[in-house]
């Protein structure tokens, strides 16, 4: 592992002058009529999460030095209804050595009282919750790292950022840079958000936001993507920027490699709120691309949708699917996640970036990596650009 990250390294160091362009503006204005990118992208999934605290404007901005051609804030909402970047709703409980808490809440004795159990997409969940504090209040936490083994020696020193500054900052290094950086927003548990009380939805807030920076065109280097599917198709009817339908599941059969399905990772929540029972696979079916179209512009599905990886934790990579082939016959873009050089399917002989060309050959349009060092310099080999 030394010996190929100390490569990766080196191909991210002889590389990083000659970065790829961004998906090319689309020219028509018909939502659905979309030009294919000329690469794979890179998607700093919550920046470059692989080496500091995620939904940082550090982790984005190195992400971005690192080759990302977008950078992915997921999105809540604050008490008084400011956009954040948070991975979850929940930003940690009372116990500070709590394995996943993306903040220090939980050392602020001043905030203990507000530690509470609130339902987050049907599961009873304890903890401090973003829709409880000021935006005031917010800046006086600090991030931690939230996947472990990885640095924790960045932990409490930078702070969680606006929505706004990350808007700030994508325009920032892409001035500096001379290339377009995109941005790569998520609504996080939009049924969660919109039945609090007060409620505060984020659909409505995002667009505002998208149009203050002059970013609600069907050419802004914007996609908007949701696992739940009732806020996308509200929001096709408010912004002309790309939407994507994302694909979760509960894990993969240890035989077949396909994706298994338990609450809450089984189907988008609002379907579960609303009484519909088809999983999260029906989007993989013709019939569900065929609806993905009428209201979105791309799928996002966990890559064992497109390679399914067969084994106990996942080892051993099938043949490829025909998801990406299926889709873009229907018009639709096929962005992948998560890929991660520390926890990566042991069937790859060659490591991370053994998996990433193996992804390449499917055809898809874009990758979310959490070391987007890698996902570049494995896209450089795979455009044969050395």
């Amino acid at each position: 592992m030394k010996t190929r990250a100390g490569i990766l390294m080196l191909l991210s160091m002889l590389l990083i002058g000659a970065l790829a362009t961004p998906l090319a503006d689309a020219k028509k204005k018909k939502r659905h009529a979309l030009k294919r990118a000329q690469a794979p992208l890179v998607i700093g999934h919550r920046g470059a999460s692989g080496f500091l605290p995620e939904h940082t404007l550090q982790s984005y901005r190195l992400a971005i030095k690192l080759g990302a051609d977008y950078i992915e804030p997921d999105l809540v909402a604050t008490k008084d209804g400011v956009l954040i970047a948070r991975h979850e709703p929940l930003l940690g409980d009372s116990d500070p050595t709590t394995t996943g808490d993306s903040t220090n809440v939980g050392d602020h004795d001043e905030f203990k009282d507000r530690e509470k159990e609130m339902m987050l997409d049907g599961i009873p969940t304890t903890g401090f919750w973003a829709s409880d504090f000021t935006l005031a209040e917010i800046r006086t936490l600090r991030a931690r790292q939230t996947r472990s083994p990885r640095p924790t020696e960045f932990d409490g020193k930078f702070k969680i950022p606006t929505f706004q500054q990350v808007i700030n900052l994508a325009k920032r290094e892409s001035r500096r840079r001379g290339r377009v950086i995109g941005i790569y927003p998520e609504t996080k548990h939009p049924t969660f958000h919109q039945t609090l009380s007060p409620p505060l939805p984020l659909e409505g807030r995002l667009v505002r936001a998208l149009k203050r920076n002059r970013l609600n065109r069907r050419s802004s280097p914007v996609f908007i993507q949701s696992f739940e599917q009732a806020n996308l198709k509200q929001l096709n009817s408010m912004t002309p920027v790309r939407l994507v339908q994302l694909m979760d599941a509960f894990d993969t059969d240890p035989v077949t490699g396909n994706p298994t399905f338990e609450p809450p990772n089984d189907r988008p929540y609002d379907w579960t709120v609303s009484g519909r029972q088809d999983f999260y696979s029906y989007f993989a079916t013709d019939a569900g691309l065929a609806e993905v179209k009428t209201y979105a512009d791309a799928i996002g599905p966990w890559k064992v949708y497109i390679v399914p990886t067969t084994g106990s934790g996942g080892g051993n990579p099938m043949p490829a699917t025909d998801l990406v082939q299926r889709a873009h016959a229907r018009g639709l873009l096929v962005h992948t996640w998560t890929f991660r050089d520390d926890a990566y399917p042991s069937g790859y002989d060659g490591g991370p970036v053994e998996e990433y060309l193996n992804i390449f050959r499917t055809g898809v349009d874009g990758v979310f990596s959490d070391f987007p060092d890698t996902a570049w310099a494995a896209r450089e080999l795979f455009k044969g650009r050395l």
